[in-house]
């Protein structure tokens, strides 16, 4: 089934496009929501109607848009995260993360709107891009310091009489390395599911105007 698009879609085309989708997800989807319209049984005037609407609302949402990447333009957003030795995280930085910190600053962008090739997992310094729709985006500064997580023992080893100095070192270093062990299992679950929360984030419906609210005009 041939529809045009009423706003741009993620993986399918661009505001006023003509393009071929399944009939049911046409019915199901882009028509209640008023994302697309039919164009193969639609005779050219009406096509021609639909199109001067499409145009007239991209012009409005480019508008509205812009105004939003030019506020976040230049952003730089600090995390502090738990590292071990070499900067890798206990942990990710997600692209919810990135919309909350972006909340924080008074800005709300969609976390979808992140394009982020996958979590963070290291400090330092990268640039990712805000993308609200095509041609219509805005670089902000993503810096990860992180807080070295140190190896030390949690129990306290008590000196006696039977107990030599090589037992008291047998015993430091057992405790340190169930802490070490116990940590890194603890953050690799939570890192394991953050990433499964995301994938399940990443694979809802996308509504491009959840950004920016513009009510509908008449033609």
């Amino acid at each position: 089934m041939k529809v045009i698009l009423r706003e741009d879609m993620d993986n399918l085309g661009a505001m006023g496009e003509t393009v071929s989708v399944a009939a049911g997800y046409a019915r199901n989807f882009l028509f209640p929501r008023d994302i697309a319209v039919l164009a193969e049984s639609a005779s050219a005037k009406q096509i021609d109607h639909e199109l001067r609407i499409i145009k007239k609302r991209e012009t409005q949402l480019i508008t509205e848009l812009s105004k939003v990447t030019g506020a976040v333009k230049g952003i730089r957003l600090e995390f502090t995260a738990k590292s071990g030795d070499g900067g890798k995280l206990f942990g990710s930085i997600t692209t919810k993360h990135i919309a909350d910190k972006l909340a924080e600053h008074g800005h709300e962008v969609d976390r979808r709107k992140i394009k982020l090739a996958e979590p963070i997992k290291t400090v330092g310094e990268r640039s990712v891009t805000i993308r609200l729709m095509k041609d219509v985006e805005a670089e902000i500064t993503i810096a990860v310091i992180g807080e070295l997580v140190k190896e030390e023992a949690v129990e306290e080893v008590v000196e006696g009489p039977d107990r030599d100095d090589d037992d008291e070192m047998t015993s430091m270093a057992a405790a340190e390395t169930y802490t070490a062990n116990f940590v890194k299992k603890q953050e690799k679950k939570k890192e394991k599911r953050q990433e499964k929360q995301e994938k399940k984030e990443e694979n809802k419906p996308e509504d491009v105007l959840d950004e920016v609210k513009i009510k509908k005009q008449e033609d």
